[in-house]
């Protein structure tokens, strides 16, 4: 069963969200790059990690500004970290959460890590997975993985494909 759909106001902007479970505890869940919370339920492996997350309290799940059924931005105002951060509280305001535990996935993960870091009294707990500190190659650092030792061949396509999207920043 997919979850009502709902839509906070932040700033002119409205951020769609869902709200599944009845626990004490909320999680909330930032999702990387590209989100859509009411295509994610189609999919059955996601469905099943939603489900499992909501058994473990009220799960509180949104798409970014800019994606899934929240509002377009243009490409000349696309949202900053910080940006994205008040989208976050503004949702867990509209689902009346007062703390939560953020569990971030991908560049949700440095979303989680700002905002617990900026309201430490509204996160009880912060989970990342697939986080990075950067996107740059950090040649002198030596728990970086050198791009000839890919694992795997789709990591192989997302690291070349990374490495012709931020050549200009390197």
């Amino acid at each position: 069963m997919v979850p009502q759909t709902r839509y906070a106001r932040s700033g002119d902007l409205h951020i769609a969200y869902q709200v599944i479970g009845q626990d004490a505890q909320d999680i909330v869940y930032v999702p990387g790059w590209v989100s859509h919370v009411e295509l994610s339920w189609e999919e059955p492996t996601y469905a099943r990690f939603l489900n499992r997350l909501a058994s473990m309290g009220r799960l509180i799940m949104f798409d970014k500004r800019g994606t899934g059924l929240s509002d377009r931005v243009s490409n000349d105002k696309l949202p900053t970290l910080e940006e994205r951060m008040d989208d976050l509280r503004v949702v867990m305001d509209a689902a009346g959460s007062e703390r939560a535990a953020i569990l971030g996935v991908s560049e949700g993960g440095n979303l989680s890590a700002l905002f617990a870091a900026t309201y430490p009294e509204r996160t009880t707990a912060v989970v990342n997975g697939a986080t990075w500190a950067t996107l740059r190659t950090m040649r002198r650092a030596r728990w970086t993985t050198p791009p000839s030792q890919s694992v795997s061949p789709p990591m192989a396509a997302v690291r070349r494909a990374r490495e012709r999207r931020y050549r200009c920043c390197a």
